[in-house]
């Protein structure tokens, strides 16, 4: 958590200039100081400056010179990384408030099925309730990391535990394994059992989906399962649909296509799988005050189930 108290007792010597560390990330990623004197429109005079008041301010060197060519040692260059990319956040925190000065935004990350199926018919709501906050979203399936991607929250999948965030439960993952009806019927399915002899669907952000509802079912399972993998469920969900395997797919994701008979489920009944949908934010921006009422907002749209098999 960020502190303001905490930051004005840093000594001095730890709070370099914005000047002196925009020459020093310039001459690391362009590698020439005439270079960087280009981009920051200053002399290699000014620039080398920069550098050596930045160098007697932390009391190292930093710059190896080779006559008028300088030159970052490897610590110095790991150093500028770090620095890139606190002034990214400093640009991208720069260029929000200019944007919409009186009003709010929040930069978010979704998965594409949840965030379509069950934040996106939500979302009319909070808009009427907030017409001053402006949800710019953007879909992520792989993890990622809060201090290198520009997003205040996501909606994620997993066990809540990411380090240096706080999270909010959203909904448990309930599966149900579904395929077409002629595909079910060219199979005598009396038993979890007989399902391994039919064309599993896998997918990737799920790998060990089916290892565990077999597990939860008593179905010993040898060696690897063999089958077709899919990036996401809606592509998954269309290959069952086509009659290419049986999937294991979240029930509020298939509903529909059950109502509907495009598809049949093997089991009725639902399994709770190990993880559930969050909202997650860094402990550092928890106090935004869009994500706070954008959080408060979905605190009440969160269906917090028991996690038990139905």
């Amino acid at each position: 958590m960020y502190d303001n108290k905490a930051y004005m007792t840093v000594p001095r010597r730890f709070i370099p200039s914005i000047a002196s560390l925009r020459a020093l990330e310039a001459l690391d990623r362009l590698g020439s100081a005439s270079a960087a004197a280009t981009e920051l429109a200053l002399t290699q005079g000014a620039v080398s400056r920069q550098l050596q008041a930045l160098e007697r301010q932390l009391g190292l060197d930093l710059v190896v010179r080779d006559g008028k060519k300088l030159a970052l040692s490897a610590e110095a260059s790991a150093y500028a990384e770090e620095v890139r990319q606190s002034l990214d956040r400093i640009v991208q925190a720069t260029v929000q408030l200019q944007a919409q000065p009186l009003a709010g935004s929040l930069n978010l990350a979704i998965l594409p099925a949840f965030g379509m199926r069950w934040l996106m018919p939500r979302l009319p709501e909070f808009a009427r309730r907030n017409p001053d906050v402006t949800i710019n979203m953007s879909t992520r399936l792989a993890p990622f990391n809060f201090s290198r991607d520009p997003f205040d929250a996501a909606i994620h999948f997993g066990l809540g535990d990411w380090p240096g965030t706080d999270a909010l439960l959203l909904k448990h993952e309930y599966v149900v394994p579904v395929c077409t009806a002629e595909m079910r019927d060219r199979y005598s399915i009396e038993t979890p059992t007989d399902l391994l002899q039919m064309p599993l669907l896998h997918i990737q952000t799920r790998p060990e989906a089916w290892n565990h509802w077999f597990a939860r079912n008593s179905v010993p399972v040898e060696g690897e399962m063999t089958g077709t993998t899919y990036d996401q469920f809606s592509t998954i969900n269309q290959a069952a649909l086509h009659g290419l395997g049986v999937a294991l797919m979240p029930d509020y994701l298939v509903e529909q296509d059950l109502a509907t008979g495009r598809l049949v489920a093997l089991y009725p009944s639902v399994e709770a799988m190990d993880g559930a949908y969050y909202l997650v934010w860094p402990q550092a921006k928890a106090r935004n005050s869009s994500l706070m009422r954008f959080r408060e907002w979905l605190q009440g749209q969160a269906q917090p189930e028991d996690p038990l098999p139905r």
